[in-house]
């Protein structure tokens, strides 16, 4: 009796799934192996896996080898029936005469069928010796009993936490020994290669869930599983060490030369599958490690760190850098240790850069800038920690508290006679908060200040994200008297269309555009169109980055409204800037129109 193609690789997965070919030893399944020995009387035993094309052996009792091949084998014949199978005499059998058993005097047989509760057979517990032998029904009950025994540790050895449930691979734990008796049983001076592949990106794999639910990464996993395994062939080991991640270490003395060229090879194969059945991009890290002084979660989270940088590698796959993940460390140590800073009372401070009208040279309103010091490492830039706060859960609080400290500010010096616009910038997460427009109504209450003393900018990349659902909050904003300026305008969409549609009051020049200004032909002409253009929507023009007369005198000339920036004033503390303008605003304009007046 045979079995069918499509039964015989449900099998074979099943099999592969628990992960016992060419695995060591166990005590559990030896003691069984003897028990039957015993009781039969005989000299061999075996317990037997039935692979695609070999009879391996997990335990064995009197035989040499540790495997043989699957043609004309005994126990193949027991997994292709379902059933016991006795055979007095190899050598009376037409068919297993001449299969390796007999070869080697095996004559006689006597198997049990080891099932799965799926129904899947992996193989047999079988006795064998080298005579004839007759069988009782007794003695075949009773390796059937036995065989029961071995499932009955498979399965305790599936459940027992080191087994992926969806998967069928081990999981980290099972990684994290096998780690442990890699470095016993090898040479301490041993560089080895481990690798990460992970199936998706954070975004897909987030995208997908609000669609498909888990059935999306369910199925990605299952297939996934089956094809990195298929891939491995037998004797190799993978496991499934995240939600949509795998680990495998590379054979033993393989280079990072002759390795890479396979991992891409396999990866483009891989992409290509997961972009016709799902919506993936896998990527793979790799890890080289010394064996000897290497510790098995810093292996892990290096080769994890290395198949994260990959999403931004054109091949998808990256070589574990010690500089990449000096960076990655202290991100995440910033972002660990920020919301420590927001609780403290010196850590955040607020840092006030001048708005100036072009026009009349007054100072008309700032912007308000966060500025962190840290404890131990002291000034921190902005342009390293703002970026990983705002794609956090900390966004949110942080322009709360920029918001509170802001308008604080704000009413300390309308009390002091100075009457300014101040400006604050708002995230993207911020545009998604339900409660975001009552916040603002708080904090303008809370230090009784007119909505329209306070302007908020977003970027144009913010409002992106979610369209419909910023324009909403950026509506409703408008709607209470809050000013509304595009930041950073020109590095984004830069869509017309959706300025015209906008509530904003003022459009912002990117720096970018107005940095060499005064040298550019090509950016003189770009500025001066989007002056003029935005101002033909309604919106007033602040120019960011002016840092020479030249450019100011540019500015002037084609209509800018406002420009801030270091020709202007650096940002300054609010005592500094409570001094600039008192009499620093002034002495600036005039020695300007001095140094005009030289040329």
């Amino acid at each position: 009796m045979t079995i069918s193609c499509q039964t015989e690789a449900a099998r074979l997965d099943a099999l592969y799934k628990l992960q016992l070919l060419d695995t060591r030893p166990s005590k559990a399944f030896d003691r069984i192996t003897r028990l039957a020995a015993r009781i039969f009387g005989l000299e061999i035993a075996a317990i037997s896996l039935t692979d695609s094309d070999r009879q391996w052996f997990k335990s064995r009792l009197g035989l040499e080898q540790n495997s043989i091949p699957r043609l004309k084998a005994p126990c193949a014949e027991v997994v292709d029936t379902g059933g016991a199978l006795v055979i007095a005499d190899l050598l009376e059998d037409h068919y297993f005469r001449h299969g390796a058993l007999a070869a080697s005097g095996v004559r006689y047989y006597a198997g049990a069928p080891l099932i799965t509760a799926d129904g899947h057979c992996l193989g047999a517990l079988c006795v064998m010796g080298y005579e004839r032998r007759h069988t009782t029904p007794e003695e075949v009950a009773c390796l059937s009993d036995l065989a029961e025994m071995v499932m009955a540790q498979i399965e305790l050895r599936h459940t027992a936490g080191r087994v992926d449930p969806l998967s069928g691979l081990p999981n980290r734990s099972q990684f994290i020994e096998d780690f442990q008796d890699m470095k016993n049983d090898c040479p301490p001076d041993e560089l080895r290669l481990a690798v990460v592949v992970n199936l998706a990106t954070p975004e897909q794999l987030g995208s997908a869930a609000r669609v498909r639910s888990s059935s999306y990464l369910d199925e990605l996993v299952t297939e996934a599983s089956q094809w990195i395994r298929s891939q491995l062939g037998p004797g190799r080991q993978v496991y499934h060490v995240g939600d949509a991640q795998f680990a495998l270490f590379a054979p033993p003395c393989t280079t990072l030369e002759e390795y890479l060229p396979v991992l891409k090879e396999k990866l483009a194969r891989a992409s290509s599958l997961a972009k016709s059945r799902h919506i993936a991009t896998p990527t793979i890290g790799v890890a080289p490690f010394v064996l000897g002084g290497a510790d098995c979660l810093d292996v892990l989270r290096t080769a994890q760190s290395a198949a994260h940088g990959a999403i931004f590698q054109s091949s998808r796959i990256a070589i574990y850098s010690r500089s990449d993940d000096d960076a990655c460390q202290r991100r995440f140590r910033l972002l660990n240790e920020f919301g420590d800073a927001l609780e403290s009372s010196s850590q955040l401070r607020l840092v006030f850069q001048p708005r100036v009208d072009m026009e009349s040279g007054a100072c008309v309103g700032a912007e308000a800038l966060l500025r962190w010091t840290h404890p131990e490492l002291g000034n921190v830039s902005p342009g390293e920690f703002i970026p990983v706060i705002e794609r956090s859960g900390l966004a949110q609080a942080t322009t709360a508290w920029v918001l509170n400290a802001a308008l604080r500010q704000q009413r300390a010096w309308r009390n002091a006679g100075m009457q300014l616009q101040l400006a604050v910038n708002v995230s993207a997460a911020n545009l998604l908060e339900p409660d975001f427009v009552a916040q603002v109504e708080h904090y303008l209450n809370m230090y009784d200040l007119p909505p329209s003393c306070l302007e908020l900018e977003i970027t144009e990349s913010a409002i992106m994200e979610h369209p419909e659902r910023a324009h909403a909050t950026l509506q409703a904003i408008a709607a209470i008297g809050v000013r509304l300026a595009i930041d950073d305008f020109g590095t984004g969409y830069s869509s017309l269309s959706y300025l015209q549609s906008m509530p904003a009051d003022v459009v912002k020049i990117d720096q970018s555009f107005i940095i060499g200004l005064e040298d550019d032909v090509r950016k003189q002409s770009l500025v001066s169109t989007m002056i003029s253009l935005t101002q033909d929507l309604g919106h007033r023009v602040v120019a960011e980055g002016v840092e020479c007369g030249e450019v100011q005198t540019f500015l002037k000339l084609a209509g800018c409204d406002e420009a801030q920036g270091y020709l202007f004033a650096r940002p300054l503390e609010p005592a500094g800037f409570l001094a600039w303008c008192g009499g620093g605003a002034a002495e600036a304009q005039a020695g300007r129109r001095l140094l005009r007046a030289l040329a």
